[in-house]
């Protein structure tokens, strides 16, 4: 594209929906009241009176450098209130100038910097001579700052205000109420909208006629006030508002009135079309059962023991269920529930949380059944067939399903999950609570999956809400005032303080008023780890006494993943996988998943690498370019990362590595990076399967020999869950691995569908051969899926899905049978946990784990200690365990008298300390204290 002629007028808006280079809508950034960062390349020397050809990966330059670019260059800070700024014949026209930048000899310094590292060696502008009612009134236009050279402008670009927002307004703002609030006085509800000239309440008549919009009061912080009473004629309680918010939108270069429901709402009508001015505290929300049934407790974090669930999946199908009850809040605890049957048998096992995919209120489902689409599914369509997808593809964005990753409100709960005609206000509420009420009826915790990473829409999207009342403040931007989308939606930006707040306020609230006991953050690695830090203290500060909980009992666990825009801590330190010692926060622990299954989730063909308890080294593997010795070298190195992982994935942990090396976790590697990243057991969470990607049946069904019977499929199931569940880190499984649950080899099912998504807790069927999975992501993958959702070999008969249920029950009744699976201290680990029969002469497919509780302080006054041993190996192992001689052992009573026949043939010889297990197992042997 060629330069723009200057004397032809270019708005803000045509320059920000222009790609090409040095024409950017948004490239200054107001990080104070007086400082302004601008591009180093931009005030690089160029032709009077053209846009400069910008390379945004070239900022980085040293304060020399810096002054000699600068030469001969002036910067102007222009206002249009309206909007309306050009550029015609070199010069702006549509506004007024504020005032004049000046360059700063000294860089920006670290404050500046902070949480901005993506800026560093940019200049610094300094504004001077303007006040700050003068400056308010500026940030409710437009603001653009132009670069003149020989009195031409040559550059007028756009300004990003959140720094100089947090600046003028945060101090005050993160501490004033905001939302609604009920108060002796009535109702007050409050919107921080620092930049809108207007806000009005929109609120709905009542009992009393039309809508009546009524202006709500601007004070020093950007909050805008509205009061009305509680009780009596005219009373505001549980009716519905939107506010009116009359703001500059740069996107459009123009104001507009947006009417936007409340991003703090805690009630809303169906579909969330108007917020609802709900009482939380109002006795008609609060069913019996939550009222009177507490929170299970646990004594340490290192206990938790979760399973991960959809509220749809868990009773979509459930045919014991009245029909308007499937899929709902109301389906947990009903006595003809088929899961809660399942769920009672866990909890009762050992399984003490039930995690549940998002249930705040999201974008993209319909929330009345009667407007939500049925997929029409072909009669007699085979395992293989293509039409099952087809027909849920063509109502999957009308359908009723969705895994719930696009938030809408973050403090009110999901309509689409409440019965009929109860979606509104306070009754979704109840409904809700009823649900949390008899999971811990059921001595289950329970833990939200929240998002706070992204929103699903921006702009003027009908339902963007926080960036249509302070447009650019809520969104991380890019260098061009772009919107970065690495997240799959609209990043969220929890650096900027009001957006911080938000996330710590939802959490609060969910906790306080409908007292769950915990929160899995979606991609938590794009927040910072002063964000988390910032929620964890919030939540320490609840009280029993003044919040009705005890806040310091709340577990907090993430996604650590480091990537996009903020990778590498390019712009803050991360809440990533490493950095969040001390914090007691959890992350999920790739390392175990990886080794259990070989290779990684990206590999582009899944049966390329296989792991532990898919057979890796000893079954032929024909697109494996690895000689034996290598896939032995392979099997040795991901057992010790198992290892590692089982010992709390600790940092400062020592084994004795395959190299022959002892080696301390962060030593070992994973892929380039440390294997160890954890201070304490609690700050990892050991998984081998989750809602993402396939799940671990069907991994399995692409990675172990295609000729491998269900009964060996079945064993390796249950030995890949073991290494979760006897660790000593939180355990994590998703619902329905231990029923053997296929998606039908769907790599990504969130949109997928009843069909393929439900659970069948009668364990009939396990969802194997439903079809294709979804074209829009597998239909690369098809030619090699066919064949195997056809082979009915690969189908378990209910009879095997039942033993692997009962084998599950079984593992987690030995986690919980004994403190020493769960020692929850960094320093006991230390003590008492060992890995004998490693090192390189390990047996390949042997993973030996001893807990000697006659070192340190005792944990376990019945036991004197216990081994664990896994053989992954089609062949039973007869090994001497080093240093174990003359100690008597015996199989847990759990497993003797267990579901499983297998694991009765271990043996044990004190005399020579000799354990034999058979092939595909995995055994614990007590050491009962004398």
């Amino acid at each position: 594209m060629t330069t723009p002629d200057p004397s032809v007028p270019l708005s803000l808006t045509d320059l920000a929906h222009d790609s090409s280079p040095g024409v950017e809508a948004q490239r200054a950034h107001f990080l104070t009241e007086t400082v302004i960062a601008w591009p180093q390349d931009l005030a690089s020397p160029q032709t009077p009176g053209t846009n400069v050809d910008v390379d945004a990966g070239s900022q980085g330059t040293d304060d020399r450098a810096r002054s000699q670019d600068a030469d001969g260059c002036r910067w102007e800070l222009w206002t249009a209130p309206t909007g309306g700024l050009a550029l015609a014949d070199g010069q702006v026209a549509g506004g007024e100038r504020l005032g004049t930048l000046t360059p700063r000899e000294r860089s920006l310094t670290d404050a500046e910097l902070e949480d901005r590292r993506h800026l560093e060696g940019f200049l610094a502008l300094e504004l001077s001579g303007v006040d700050r009612p003068t400056l308010e009134a500026a940030l409710t236009g437009q603001l653009a700052v132009a670069q003149l050279r020989s009195d031409r402008v040559e550059v007028l670009t756009g300004v990003q205000i959140p720094g100089v927002l947090d600046a003028l307004y945060a101090e005050q703002a993160s501490v004033a109420p905001l939302g609604p609030r009920l108060t002796a006085d009535g109702w007050e509800v409050s919107l921080w909208a620092p930049t809108a000239t207007r806000v009005a309440l929109q609120l709905d008549g009542g009992e009393h006629g039309a809508d009546s919009p009524l202006p709500m009061h601007r004070d020093r912080a950007g909050i805008w006030r509205a009061t009305g009473p509680a009780t009596g004629p005219g009373s505001w309680t549980d009716r519905s508002y939107l506010f009116e918010v009359e703001v500059y939108v740069p996107a459009e270069d123009r104001v507009l009135t947006n009417l936007v429901t409340d991003p703090y709402s805690v009630g809303l009508t169906v579909d969330s079309e108007r917020s609802v001015l709900v009482d939380l505290t109002d006795e008609r929300w609060a069913p019996p059962v939550w009222e009177g049934t507490p929170a299970p407790r646990l004594e340490r974090p290192a206990q938790q023991t979760i399973y991960e669930l959809h509220v749809r999946d868990f009773s979509a199908g459930d045919e014991a269920l009245p029909v308007e009850l499937r899929g709902t809040y109301l389906a947990f605890g009903h006595p003809d529930s088929t899961g809660t049957a399942r769920l009672r048998e866990l909890a009762q096992a050992g399984l003490t949380t039930l995690h549940l995919l998002p249930t705040y209120d999201i974008a993209t489902v319909p929330e009345l059944r009667s407007r939500q689409q049925q997929a029409m599914i072909p009669a007699g369509a085979g395992p293989a067939s293509a039409d099952q997808q087809a027909a849920v593809g063509e109502v999957a964005d009308q359908d009723a399903y969705n895994w719930g990753y696009d938030p809408f409100h973050y403090l009110a709960p999901e309509g689409s999950y409440a019965t009929e005609g109860h979606q509104d206000g306070g009754e979704r509420i109840a409904q809700f609570r009823t649900m949390v009420g008899e999971l811990h009826a059921m001595g289950l915790q329970v833990v939200l999956d929240v998002v706070f990473n992204h929103t699903a829409h921006d702009g003027q999207h009908q339902r963007s809400v926080l960036d249509r009342i302070v447009p650019g403040y809520y969104h991380r931007l890019d260098l061009d005032g772009v919107i970065a989308d690495s997240a799959c939606n609209s990043n969220t930006a929890t650096e900027h303080a009001m957006m911080r707040r938000l996330m710590v306020d939802a959490v609060v609230l969910w906790v306080r008023h409908y007292r769950v006991d915990g929160f899995r953050f979606d991609l938590m690695g794009h927040h910072r780890r002063q964000d988390m830090v910032a929620v964890r203290e919030a939540l320490d500060a609840l009280t029993p006494e003044a919040d009705g909980v005890d806040g310091t009992r709340i577990y907090l666990y993430g996604e650590g993943w480091n990537f996009g825009e903020v990778a590498d801590n390019a712009r803050f330190t991360q809440a990533t996988q490493g950095q969040l010692d001390g914090t007691s926060i959890g992350c999920f622990n790739d390392r175990i998943r990886d080794a259990v299954h070989g290779g990684s989730l990206m590999d582009p063909d899944p049966r390329m690498n296989r792991g532990f308890a898919t057979g890796l080294f000893f079954t032929p593997n024909e697109l494996s370019p690895d000689s034996a010795e290598q896939q032995r070298a392979d099997l040795l190195h991901r057992t010790d990362q198992i290892r590692l992982s089982m010992a709390g994935n600790l940092k400062d942990f020592e084994l004795l590595a395959s190299t022959g090396d002892t080696l301390r976790g962060e030593q070992l590697d994973y892929n380039g990076s440390p294997a160890g990243f954890a201070s304490r057991p609690e700050e990892t969470v050991n998984y081998v399967d989750a809602h993402d990607n396939e799940t671990l049946f069907d991994t399995f069904v692409w990675k172990l020999p295609q000729d491998a019977p269900m009964e060996v499929r079945v064993r390796l199931n249950h030995l890949a869950l073991a290494t979760v569940a006897l660790g000593q880190s939180p355990a994590f499984w998703a619902s329905g691995t231990d029923l053997l649950r296929s998606k039908s080899l769907d790599t990504d099912s969130y949109n997928s569908g009843d069909l393929v998504n439900t659970i069948d807790w009668t364990m009939r069927d396990n969802g194997f051969g439903r079809g294709l999975p979804s074209a829009a992501r597998n239909q690369h993958l098809w030619e090699r899926q066919g064949p195997m959702l056809e082979d009915p070999a690969k189908r378990p008969t209910p009879e095997q899905i039942a033993d692997s249920a009962a084998m599950a029950l079984d593992l987690l009744r030995l986690r919980h049978s004994t403190p020493l699976f769960t020692l929850g201290d960094a320093e006991l680990i230390h003590h008492k946990v060992t890995f004998p029969s490693s090192g390189p002469g390990a047996t390949p497919g042997l993973l030996v784990m001893r807990i000697d509780d006659t070192a340190g302080p005792d944990a376990d006054p019945a036991l004197d200690g216990l081994l664990v041993v896994f053989n992954s190996s089609p062949e039973a192992i007869t090994e001497q365990i080093d240093g174990m001689a003359g100690i008597d052992l015996g199989l847990s009573p759990i497993q003797a008298n267990g579901a499983d026949p297998v694991v009765r043939e271990t043996t044990w010889d004190a005399r020579t300390g000799t354990v034999g297990i058979p092939a595909h197992t995995v055994a614990v042997l007590l050491q009962h204290r004398r």
